[in-house]
């Protein structure tokens, strides 16, 4: 019970960062370089756990192949939901008002849910599988949601749809600890198989940051700022491997 509840209570930084990104959408309204070097940070911080942390760990249990095999399947299970699911990406969508403003907002909250359930889950699996690696990766999807968060709440702030971008918010903040207790259940059934678990997580959050990376290249038309944020990313995440 109090491993449930260490997890839940972890995955529920999410609803804090969520709050501090419409807040940050509603006082700034619209910062295109605040959110290219913020969705840089965002991409470069889920690349480094994922690729440093998650699949290592899952390495050190199944052995390369298996865990590239689950990771690999774990990208492709998201593409595979990409291309059912409709989704634009956050930059064109934090951006580009007009006729399909609102239809654009609402996609792009889509595209949050859906990728928000799996980060849940990978955070539980974690934890379960080294507490301190639950707590890095905890720390490293609350600030990746930061600027996500501000990229979704833009469109509906601009659009006065106050309604809309609350109820959105609460969606998104709560995908993650839903996405946690599955995880949680999915261990307790199945607990020979977390790290294949913690592979396909990562699998599929390494797709969701280059998914994202693309798009904001074109838009900016060059990386300067991208950089910058990958380059706050990796300083951060060297400070928390350091605490931690």
């Amino acid at each position: 019970m109090s491993l449930y509840l260490t997890v839940i209570l972890l995955s529920f930084m999410s609803v804090f960062t969520t709050a501090a990104g419409v807040m940050l959408a509603l006082r700034f309204r619209e910062s295109p370089a605040g959110v290219a070097v913020g969705i840089g940070f965002s991409a470069g911080i889920m690349l480094l756990v994922s690729c440093l942390e998650l699949i290592p760990e899952s390495v050190a249990q199944t052995g390369v192949i298996c865990a590239l095999s689950v990771a690999t399947a774990g990208g492709l299970v998201l593409y595979a939901l990409h291309l059912v699911i409709p989704h634009t990406h956050l930059i064109d969508e934090a951006t580009g008002l007009g006729a399909g403003a609102l239809k654009s907002a609402y996609l792009v909250v889509f595209g949050l849910i859906l990728h928000d359930f799996p980060e849940g889950f990978a955070m539980a699996n974690s934890y379960v599988a080294s507490p301190s690696l639950g707590i890095l990766v905890a720390i490293a999807i609350a600030l990746h949601n930061l600027p996500e968060e501000f990229a979704m709440a833009v469109p509906a702030v601009l659009l006065r749809r106050k309604v809309f971008l609350y109820s959105s918010a609460l969606l998104s903040a709560l995908a993650e600890p839903l996405g946690a207790i599955v995880g949680l259940v999915a261990v307790d059934f199945l607990p020979g198989l977390n790290p294949l678990f913690i592979a396909f997580a990562a699998g599929a959050m390494i797709f969701v940051s280059i998914h994202e990376l693309a798009p904001l290249a074109r838009r900016y038309g060059n990386l300067s700022l991208f950089v910058v944020g990958v380059a706050l990313s990796g300083l951060v995440y060297l400070t928390l491997n350091a605490i931690i």
